[in-house]
């Protein structure tokens, strides 16, 4: 019974579902390492961080 309240209560909450956590490897310029660049987008955006 309460897995379902819980799941009733949450139905109406998108908010979290409209943001990706995007990754992309970059070259460093300054010592030529690959380091990781983390973000958390809106999912419009996904596809414009990745092309920069």
């Amino acid at each position: 019974m309460a897995k379902k309240t819980v799941a009733t209560l949450q139905e109406g909450k998108k908010d979290g579902r409209s943001y990706t956590k995007v990754i992309k490897m970059v070259k460093s310029p300054k010592t030529g390492a690959y380091i990781f660049d983390e973000q958390m987008v809106p999912n419009e955006k996904v596809q414009d961080f990745f092309k920069n």
